[in-house]
């Protein structure tokens, strides 16, 4: 499979580590993928992040949510989910952090498109991306 460019959307203030424990264990574990992680870095100023974010995620195959039991009140990744539906880029959600079924999703993020973090399904859901999504 070709190597998906990934943006990962994520809680900045709440779910830094599960975002760096995910990437981790994607490049480091037997995933039958590898993602590449496009996500921004670092706090900017709001005009220059969302320039800076709009374009990572045009670039992408993909966007990837981390879906924490406090990231329905993130702004950016209500933006970043925004900017992706505008843009054409497939995205789908993963519970970390204890989030679950019942855990309140940011607007724009479907209940049926968010999956627990086991890598099969993960990858079951990047394939299917793959084959009908964005393709660059």
């Amino acid at each position: 499979m070709a190597y998906p460019r990934v943006f990962t959307s994520y809680d900045f203030d709440n779910d830094r580590a599960q975002k760096t424990l995910f990437i981790g264990q994607s490049i480091h574990s037997q995933t039958p993928f590898d993602i590449q992680d496009w996500s921004s870095k670092a706090a900017l100023p709001q005009r220059e992040w969302e320039q800076l974010v709009r374009a990572k995620i045009n670039k992408c195959n993909m966007v990837v949510v981390l879906v924490g039991p406090k990231t329905y009140t993130a702004t950016g990744v209500i933006k970043e989910i925004d900017f992706a539906r505008s843009q054409n880029v497939p995205y789908f959600g993963v519970y970390v952090a204890g989030a679950n079924q019942y855990t309140p999703l940011p607007t724009g993020l479907p209940r049926n498109r968010v999956i627990p973090w086991r890598w099969d399904s993960i990858s079951n859901a990047i394939d299917q991306l793959m084959n009908e999504g964005k393709n660059l």
